[in-house]
């Protein structure tokens, strides 16, 4: 999972959970190249609209939310290049607190709607749009009549290339000999093979995370049986499916029957990095650790080439100085009591920083990756059961 993924996730999760008492939370969605004089010009009208509100309460933290929203607009000379997000409310569950947060967020992609909305809750479907998995697959279809390749980008299918063959059917004409008929029919069927292999290597691009083919009869099994695959391609192929046909109804019957593929392709890095890490610890090699106290020293060290981390991590890096003159950052499990280290006592925090927020600023001091993991396969509960995180290392220490 990317970073700038997991952190927007991160942010949705915290945005569902909050609610409004009344009809009071503002979402405002800034397009990426949108004149941003125009967003606030729209704001400063709703604030005279709400002057309409009938209840106090509501027209005040509606106003007030509107207010803080335009304030924070301020600091932008002009709309960030993938456009902006703000989400601002009275978020207080106990009618008569105000508790008013805002949250604003530069997305990972362009945004494409333009948007003021004030209920209950907060508008999140165009951000959770980006967050939705976007893997690029190759699919084929072929029997000795047609091939069909196209591109899966999401939930689409784009048809990149369809091939006609020359190949006729297993009765010879002509008066041919059967067996002169069958070697030009081999040879035939040879040549299409290359070009459905050529046009199926021509379709993967950059960062593909692998190739399903399908068809109707044995042709599918030929290409790659046969060796008319490039090894780096064949290495890409995911699986074989039957479908009826070989055409682009035969795409939209390959991508239904190969949704376990899919599943399983879209945690396979994950998988295989921790299948490697558990490796590495039943053999002892010396060149993998885990815990957040192990993988932080290990990582001041400059000694981690790579760190491993749960999604779901239930621990937290705590700043904090005590009364006694300690004063450290550290890791604790989240909702913990923070004692000082030195003398024991239960201390103010000065400041929380999220597991995986905390070792991805720390990694970056030492050009060390971070894989955020999911817990959705057998080996992301495992290394959850480790603690949440783990790293390979450059050397053994």
């Amino acid at each position: 999972m990317e970073d700038k993924n997991y952190k927007l996730k991160k942010l949705i999760k915290e945005l569902e959970s909050m609610r409004g008492r009344h009809t009071e939370l503002i979402t405002v969605y800034v397009p990426a190249g949108h004149n941003l004089n125009e967003i606030v010009g729209l704001l400063s009208q709703e604030v005279s609209l709400t002057q309409n509100v009938k209840s106090k309460a509501v027209r005040k933290n509606v106003i007030t939310a509107l207010t803080k929203v335009l304030q924070h607009l301020k600091l932008y000379k002009q709309t960030p290049e993938h456009g902006l997000a703000i989400f601002c409310g009275n978020v207080s569950e106990n009618e008569g607190i105000a508790d008013m947060k805002i949250w604003a967020i530069e997305p990972p992609e362009p945004l494409k709607v333009k948007l003021y909305w004030c209920d209950q809750k907060f508008e999140l479907a165009p951000l959770k749009d980006m967050v939705k998995e976007k893997d690029v697959y190759v699919l084929a279809v072929l029997d000795l009549q047609e091939a069909t390749i196209g591109v899966l980008k999401g939930k689409t299918v784009q048809t990149v290339r369809y091939l006609e063959s020359l190949v006729p059917g297993k009765t010879s004409k002509g008066g041919q000999s059967a067996q002169r008929f069958g070697r030009v029919r081999e040879g035939l069927i040879g040549d299409f093979f290359k070009k459905v292999a050529e046009a199926i290597r021509a379709a993967v691009p950059e960062g593909s995370r692998g190739i399903i083919i399908g068809g109707p009869g044995p042709a599918k099994s030929d290409l790659i049986d046969r060796g008319y695959l490039m090894t780096d391609i064949k290495n890409m192929v995911l699986g074989v499916r039957d479908t009826g046909y070989a055409d682009e109804h035969g795409l939209q019957e390959l991508l239904e029957r190969s949704r376990d593929l899919l599943a399983e392709a879209a945690v396979a890095k994950e998988k295989d990095l921790v299948q490697r890490l558990m490796e590495g610890l039943q053999r002892d090699t010396g060149l993998v650790t885990y815990g957040v106290v192990a993988v932080k020293n290990a990582l001041l060290l400059g000694a981690v080439s790579m760190i491993l981390i749960s999604e779901e991590v239930d621990w937290e890096e705590v700043e904090y100085a005590c009364s006694c003159g300690n004063s450290e950052k550290r890791f604790i499990r989240k909702g913990s009591d923070v004692k000082c280290a030195k003398c024991g006592k239960v201390i103010k925090v000065l400041g929380r920083m999220d597991a995986v927020d905390a070792f991805e600023e720390l990694a970056k001091q030492f050009g060390t990756e971070v894989v955020v993991v999911s817990r959705s396969s057998r080996e992301g509960e495992q290394l959850y059961a480790l603690g949440g995180v783990a790293a390979f290392l450059r050397y053994k220490l």
